[in-house]
């Protein structure tokens, strides 16, 4: 009986929403749709690489097409114009986020940075990031970490090296952005903290991510009380709230660590900043901050500052390693350019090996960390490639769809550095066929501090060591499959034989 009644409800707002589909689409030039089915619409169509069979779906759809994700209508954007004119023509139109169950909850009730809605809050919130963690001076200020933690990265390769004991560079490569993130963002240390397992720090990232990425039932089927109910009882509202528990002790303690007057710690960190604001509020400043607020930026520095940058130095060492020909050339430019039996790698180095530059440049285009970006939702109508985008529509831009159109790229699944010989294609925002840090108001604030980490830390690798694989494979066997969510990662973690050369 429950059941049938729940179909009932079900099919009668499938019918009333196929309506004011039917309505709306005398009134809009909406663009198109793929076939779908009653109810779900095109949700089965998603897969487990939402990326990867959008992409499929755009091919035979269009490059600015409408999906339908249960009751929820969703344009995708597959092209570098479309993204153009959503990212920076129509961006201040099409700025915000949407009120999803997964982001709202990980957020504390959207007081981060990179989930909240778009209005005067959040450009408080970006003004104050940007000044106390992401500005140059404050990314210089930092060097001096990320070059202890390289050289602890370093050492600890070593080891394997003496024993020639493949590494396990996944994991390794997430505890350096970790060790650089805990340091510069939480001001302790990453190995000593004993608020977090560091062997299984990237399954909590993983569990995390997919939370923020993963749509609910109620973000499916917005049926008042009846999405909540479905959550609750296939478990998701469950494993919603595990990792924010997870996180929310994680964050819980290191704030607790900053309150303790006798702590030691060698810089004022942003921890700090927010501390004396939430002590100060009401007194000065139109910023208003509480416990909250700094958990929400906690989790924006943790996941996007940890993850990312791991997952495209494991990205660019998978492809070198496929590639032997591009590892000797990159590895006798940077030996060269840098000279041999240097001890350590200072960030004065970076900039002197263009031909690694081209390697990231290569990295971003075919294995985008964040391959839909973050969703976005209009704020007013607009119109992209001449279809009428109306306010409220959640808008998804395929960045790694453009990453890999054969209209803009020869050959786009080959990893081929040397096409960005002479071009001037950037990452910077600029240039919509290459999107590794979005674009306009929403892009990643971080891109300078995450830039710098992985030019230092791909150095360190190609520098020091030569790399072998392990007994009985050869470069034709490592695996390319992807895992993942929000962001996209290697499914098979890369272990490679470091062999010590310096």
């Amino acid at each position: 009986m429950a059941f049938s009644l729940l179909c009932l409800v079900l099919i009668t707002f499938a019918s009333l929403i196929f309506l004011g589909k039917k309505l709306k689409r005398s009134k809009w030039n909406l663009p198109p749709s793929p076939p779908q089915l009653p109810i779900i619409g095109n949700l089965h169509q998603l897969g487990e690489l939402p990326h990867r069979s959008l992409q499929r779906l755009a091919e035979r759809t269009g490059q600015v097409m409408l999906v339908h994700l249960g009751f929820v209508p969703v344009t995708i954007i597959s092209s570098k114009e479309a993204a153009e004119e959503v990212l920076k023509t129509h961006d201040l139109d099409c700025c915000s986020r949407p009120n999803l169950v997964g982001t709202r909850l990980i957020s504390h009730g959207f007081k981060d940075l990179g989930f909240t809605p778009y209005g005067e809050e959040w450009k408080e919130r970006r003004r104050f990031l940007g000044r106390e963690l992401f500005s140059s001076k404050k990314v210089q200020s930092f060097g001096y970490i990320r070059e202890e933690e390289c050289n602890f990265l370093v050492k600890k390769l070593s080891e394997s090296a003496a024993d020639q004991y493949p590494a396990d560079l996944s994991k390794t490569l997430f505890w350096l952005n970790a060790g650089i993130v805990f340091r510069t963002g939480f001001g302790q240390s990453f190995q000593e903290s004993k608020f977090i397992d560091q062997d299984n720090i990237d399954e909590l990232i993983f569990e995390a991510e997919t939370a923020q990425a993963s749509f609910t039932f109620s973000d499916f089927f917005p049926v008042a009380g009846l999405g909540r109910l479905v959550d609750w009882l296939s478990g998701q509202h469950k494993r919603l709230n595990d990792v924010y528990f997870k996180l929310d002790a994680l964050f819980q303690g290191i704030i607790d660590d900053h309150l303790n007057p006798g702590r030691l710690k060698d810089h004022r960190d942003v921890i700090d900043v927010m501390l004396e604001v939430v002590h100060k509020q009401g007194k000065d400043g139109s910023l208003k901050l509480t416990i909250d607020h700094i958990k929400g930026f906690l989790t924006n520095i943790f996941l996007a500052g940890i993850d990312t940058g791991a997952l495209t130095m494991i990205w660019a060492m998978t492809e070198l390693a496929r590639n032997p020909k591009l590892m000797k050339k990159v590895q006798d430019e940077i030996r060269e350019r840098i000279g041999n039996n240097k001890e350590r790698i200072t960030e004065e180095d970076i900039g002197k090996v263009p031909y690694l530059d081209l390697v990231i440049k290569e990295t971003f285009r075919l294995h985008h960390a964040v391959p839909l970006l973050l969703p976005r939702e209009t704020m007013a109508h607009i119109k992209v490639q001449g279809y009428d985008i109306p306010p409220k529509r959640r808008i998804l831009v395929n960045a790694w769809a453009i990453g890999r159109d054969p209209k803009l790229w020869t050959n786009p699944e080959e990893f081929n550095p040397e096409r960005f010989i002479d071009s001037p294609v950037d990452y910077r925002g600029q240039h919509f066929e290459l999107l590794a840090f979005g674009s306009g108001r929403r892009m990643c604030p971080g891109m300078a501090m995450g830039m710098v980490t992985v030019e230092l830390g791909l150095l360190n690798l190609l520098y020091f060591f030569d790399w072998k694989l392990p007994d009985g494979m050869t470069h034709r066997d490592i695996d390319i499959e992807e895992v993942g969510s929000l962001t996209t990662g290697k499914k098979v973690p890369l272990k490679l034989v470091p062999v010590r050369v310096q």
